[in-house]
């Protein structure tokens, strides 16, 4: 076992799940399609995943931890909702192949997945990338620097981002006291 699977199945195992979805996908439901693909990076117990199956999509969650996907599947099951899960160590062996209609990092880093996810995208797909900067540890003591990231990086990298348009880019404090950066990037649709 991996040393980030044993580490996340004893995280998981600790606490418990948090319920809401990330306020970076409620903020910009809008831009979501009402059917279609989605794909959960490092999504953990489901927060998200089960959201986004909710407003009817076909959702995939991927996540190292065992923990992690027993929680997703059995949230799944009592919300009776549809939801693909699948432990995938994502950073050694990427990500499943698209076209995805919406793909979400929520608190995942992995900064070597962001362009293949966007390059993934079908046409009219939306990329949602929210993750702590090092600001947080003006607060927090978690996530550990390793984890963060600094200020301005991800509006700058989404800027190389392959076929996307940048829609939203924000770093700040949000309602739950953490400072995030978060970016929202769409796929043109061929004209």
């Amino acid at each position: 076992m991996t040393d980030q699977r044993t580490r996340w199945n004893a995280r998981h195992a600790a606490r418990e799940a948090p319920s809401e979805p990330a306020q970076v996908l409620v903020r910009h439901q809008a831009l979501l399609p009402r059917q279609g693909r989605a794909l959960d990076v490092g999504g953990g117990a489901g927060r998200n995943a089960l959201w986004l199956a909710r407003r009817g999509l076909e959702v995939t969650l991927l996540d190292v931890s065992d923990e992690a996907c027993r929680m997703a599947a059995e949230a799944a099951d009592r919300a009776g909702v549809p939801l693909e899960v699948e432990r995938r160590d994502v950073s050694a062996d990427g990500l499943l192949p698209g076209p995805w209609d919406v793909v979400v990092f929520h608190h995942f880093l992995d900064r070597d997945l962001w362009a293949p996810a966007a390059a993934a995208l079908a046409p009219g797909g939306v990329l949602f990338v929210c993750q702590p900067t090092v600001h947080n540890l003006e607060r927090h003591e978690r996530p550990s620097r390793e984890w963060l990231l600094d200020p301005g990086e991800l509006a700058a990298a989404a800027r190389g981002w392959p076929a996307v348009e940048v829609l939203h880019v924000d770093e700040g404090w949000t309602d739950g006291d953490r400072h995030e950066a978060s970016v929202v990037a769409r796929r043109p649709v061929p004209t």
